[in-house]
């Protein structure tokens, strides 16, 4: 590292609601030197002070000492910012957790860019695309129509009260949803009902099995299910996702109609931007990786509407590139 202290150096930021990334790179050519790692960094959710710690230790892990002087750009994408407004809370806060953090640092980068981590993902994809649309799918669920590097229409992303229709959570709780249903005699029959109760904690007893399932013993599941999914956020119903999927690939019914009704879903969403056939759409988030459950489905789907995939894994690349293009000055 000894021979790149010499020149000028960027750092990208991916701080999204699980966990806030640095990365340290060249200005030139965006050769990466170090990375590093701290806890969230939803701009909305995680206090200012909080973010700034966070923000702290991500950027020393990945920035030596010595090597801060060189820093003459950041950028940062952050969950609850964008870059359409300075004016909104998300970019405020995110703003002045990045700006004390940096001054803790003695980092004396004077181009300084804020944007959404859905911005910055959308970056990531090669060539750092300006324009097109951006589809996240993970545990939630939102589509934006990027211009000029900004957020300028946004489709779903309303939580797990109001929306996030496709989503990691919006199926994990189909399946606890279908297991309920079947339990109480309105749903088909699913191996769902198993894994969920499992999961659960459900006496063996009271879980469906190859003999008839009494009505005592489907009381005694919905009497043991329905407290143990109401005691926990209901933001954990994104961990039964991956049950669907496992009971899907064994051929259960329910559980293929609820992976095509999320594949379906995911497809209003990027409809309802109204795309021009041939637009980029850049996807990140678990359900639409390499290994995604909703991948095959969702390409098909958008393949119909003259739409091709590009997935990217976080929005780090895209973090570096924007503040590799940071105009001089704060990007306000």
């Amino acid at each position: 590292m000894s021979n790149d202290l010499n020149q000028e150096c960027v750092v990208g930021l991916d701080a999204g609601g699980t966990r806030t990334r640095a990365v340290f790179a060249a200005a030139e050519d965006g050769r990466v030197f170090g990375e590093g790692a701290a806890g969230p960094g939803n701009a909305l959710t995680v206090p200012v002070p909080r973010l700034t710690d966070h923000l702290v230790e991500a950027i020393a892990q990945a920035v030596p000492e010595a090597a801060r002087a060189r820093v003459v750009a950041v950028a940062g994408g952050f969950a609850g910012a964008t870059a359409a407004s300075a004016e909104e809370p998300g970019h405020v806060n995110a703003r002045t957790a990045l700006t004390a953090a940096l001054r803790r640092l003695r980092i004396p980068a004077d181009r300084v860019r804020v944007c959404s981590d859905i911005e910055a993902a959308f970056a990531s994809a090669p060539g750092t695309p300006a324009d097109g649309l951006a589809l996240v799918a993970g545990t939630g669920a939102v589509a934006l129509r990027i211009t000029d590097r900004r957020s300028t229409a946004t489709v779903d992303g309303d939580g797990w009260l109001l929306g996030d229709d496709g989503s990691g959570f919006w199926i994990g709780r189909s399946a606890v949803r279908a297991a309920l249903r079947m339990a109480d005699g309105r749903g088909t029959a699913t191996v769902l009902a198993v894994s969920v109760g499992r999961a659960l904690g459900v006496p063996d007893e009271a879980l469906p099995g190859d003999s008839d399932w009494s009505r005592p013993h489907r009381e005694a599941y919905r009497m043991h299910v329905l407290p143990a999914v109401m005691a926990e956020l209901p933001i954990r119903l994104a961990r039964f996702a991956p049950l669907v999927v496992e009971a899907a690939g064994e051929k259960d019914v329910v559980a293929e109609g609820i992976l095509d009704e999320a594949a379906d879903q995911l497809t209003h969403t990027v409809r309802a931007l109204n795309p021009v056939h041939g637009e980029r759409i850049v996807a990140t988030g678990g359900l639409l990786g390499p290994e995604g459950p909703l991948t095959t489905a969702l390409t098909a789907r958008l393949h119909a509407l003259g739409l091709t995939l590009d997935w990217v894994p976080d929005g780090c690349r895209g973090a570096v590139a924007l503040a590799r293009l940071a105009p001089d000055g704060d990007d306000r």
